[in-house]
């Protein structure tokens, strides 16, 4: 299909594209890599009045070290973030979970903040945000917000930004020493999305486990925190058979969705398995 006629904008400067994003109103969209947005517009399941185009604002494509954490623009795309030696170092689990991402192709035009903007609850990449407490940072003609992962994500495809709002960037915290990271993600074929994907990080301690964080991909229609599972491991032993016990609670509290491609019983299942693998992974067992 013919996406429907809408007007378009090219700003030069993130003050250019809010104060564009201001006047057009409730009926915008932000075109970042477009990977997501123009197969929306192609089928007209997004019809928007205004179009605007932040691809030549090179300030948005910046990474940052900020001492405790990482900023990442809203428009570094996915092989930046895994190629980026901060993001390696301080931040794995993004690098890897990015590398999942789609296809080369893909990678090298879809922007870090474009997916999660986007907040589908498939893409790889909110889980993580949401696992490594990232904050999103989102600037408007009234000035700048911090809005943190567990708000950012409120429903299917909907995230908390106002229809004013830019997204200019993503802080995210440094892990520091003795973080162990994976992304397990389970998908039909190497450039589909997630069926489930776990994203998680462990710190050891000795043969403990001082503290975890586990996210899920595609278990309802916004990223989750398996919590129970969080609980669950900490202060235990660093073994298979705790990972799997605690894996048994991966899916608490989830709303894990039925369609063309699972059951929400195998979802559950999926969770299940998936999350004793990341932890065994993660934390080098």
């Amino acid at each position: 299909m013919i996406p429907a006629t809408f007007d378009y904008t090219l700003p030069a400067s993130v003050d250019d594209a809010v104060r564009a994003l201001s006047d057009a109103g409730e009926d915008a969209k932000v075109l970042a890599g477009g990977q997501s947005l123009m197969p929306l517009l192609r089928m007209r399941l997004a019809i928007p009045e205004a179009l605007i185009d932040v691809g030549r604002i090179d300030a948005l494509r910046e990474i940052r070290d900020e001492g405790d954490a990482l900023v990442i623009g809203a428009m570094a795309t996915h092989h930046q973030v895994i190629r980026d030696p901060l993001v390696r170092e301080h931040v794995p689990l993004l690098a890897r979970a990015a590398e999942t991402v789609a296809d080369p192709a893909v990678r090298h035009r879809g922007t870090f903040g474009g997916s999660l903007a986007h907040a589908d609850p498939a893409g790889d990449l909110p889980a993580v945000a949401l696992a490594l407490d990232a904050v999103f940072l989102a600037r408007s003609a009234g000035g700048e917000r911090e809005i943190p992962a567990s708000e950012f994500f409120v429903d299917w495809m909907t995230s908390a930004l106002e229809p004013d709002e830019l997204l200019v960037g993503i802080r995210v915290p440094k892990l520091g020493s003795g973080w162990g990271v994976h992304y397990e993600k389970f998908h039909r074929t190497a450039q589909a999305w997630a069926i489930v994907g776990v994203a998680c990080a462990v710190r050891r301690n000795g043969d403990g486990i001082e503290e975890a964080r586990v996210a899920l991909t595609n278990m309802g229609p916004a990223p989750v925190r398996a919590d129970a599972v969080e609980i669950a491991i900490r202060g235990g032993s660093a073994s298979e058979d705790a990972f799997r016990t605690a894996a048994a609670q991966a899916a608490a509290g989830t709303e894990p969705p039925t369609d063309l491609h699972g059951s929400s019983e195998y979802r559950t299942h999926l969770a299940t398995v998936l999350t004793a693998r990341a932890l065994s992974a993660a934390s080098g067992v």
